[in-house]
């Protein structure tokens, strides 16, 4: 699913142009709050490995970038990730509604919001960044 708003919210996110790259997050909570069964798995997972990393570990956008990088360079089969049916209350029109000074806390609000109905996928996910050797921010850089 693909929106104008979305569209109108990428182009705040990327001309911003700072250095913590706020754009991955909308990347990735986009990406998971609007995917589908049919969707190729790297696409959610990598979604939801951006939001734990930024939720739960405090990962900046570039970080989790580079996370993504590192990943990606690694052949190997992708896992399935359960779907919910709700993901959250925020959503990308919320986010670009919001004050422009408000805009980048929304962000990372719908981050939490999507993040906190995957919840139950959070093993699966510590599981591959174990298994990738992707534990903390500093590991992504190497």
């Amino acid at each position: 699913m693909h929106s104008l708003a979305f569209d109108q919210l990428c182009c705040y996110s990327l001309v911003r142009g700072d250095p913590a790259f706020i754009h991955q997050h909308v990347i990735d909570a986009f990406a998971a709050q609007n995917a589908l069964l049919d969707d190729k798995p790297i696409k959610l997972t990598f979604a939801l490995v951006g939001l734990y990393l930024h939720v739960e570990k405090g990962f900046t956008g570039r970080e989790v970038q580079l996370a993504h990088m590192k990943l990606g360079r690694i052949k190997q089969r992708w896992p399935t990730f359960e779907i919910p049916d709700e993901r959250g209350p925020i959503n990308v029109a919320s986010v670009l509604a919001a004050a422009t000074d408000q805009r980048d806390s929304m962000i990372h609000d719908w981050c939490r919001s999507v993040w906190s109905t995957f919840k139950d996928q959070r093993e699966k996910v510590e599981q591959l960044l174990e298994d990738n050797e992707i534990t903390e921010a500093w590991s992504v850089r190497r």
